[in-house]
């Protein structure tokens, strides 16, 4: 759309009810735009789902491990016991990738 200044208002009428049920519906609690989007056929962002918080947690762990094993990488030390700790961890996240996706599905 345009990045010009809005200078028009438009008023409507609702019931009390249909008031609240357009206040339900709104996402972000602001009327104007979320009804400005939908009349002009604007896609509005899809409104991200809610998380379960163990899995949050167990998403965590696995940015840990990858972090643990980048600094690792980066650190420019490879003795033969690393490669074999990171094979490990790298088999342990896509262990716990396995498990996540068992879980959600």
């Amino acid at each position: 759309m345009t990045d010009a200044k809005r200078t028009k208002s438009i008023k409507i009428r609702v019931a009390d009810e249909e008031l609240s049920e357009l206040r339900e519906r709104c996402p972000a609690g602001e009327l104007a735009p979320w009804l400005r989007e939908l009349g002009l056929g604007q896609k509005r962002p899809r409104r991200a789902e809610r998380v379960d918080p163990a899995l949050l947690r167990q998403l965590a762990g696995v940015g840990n491990l990858l972090n643990q094993i980048a600094r690792r990488i980066n650190s420019g030390q490879w003795s033969y016991g690393d490669r074999v700790e990171i094979l490990a961890a790298l088999w342990h996240i896509e262990k716990r990738l396995q498990d996540i996706n068992i879980n959600a599905g």
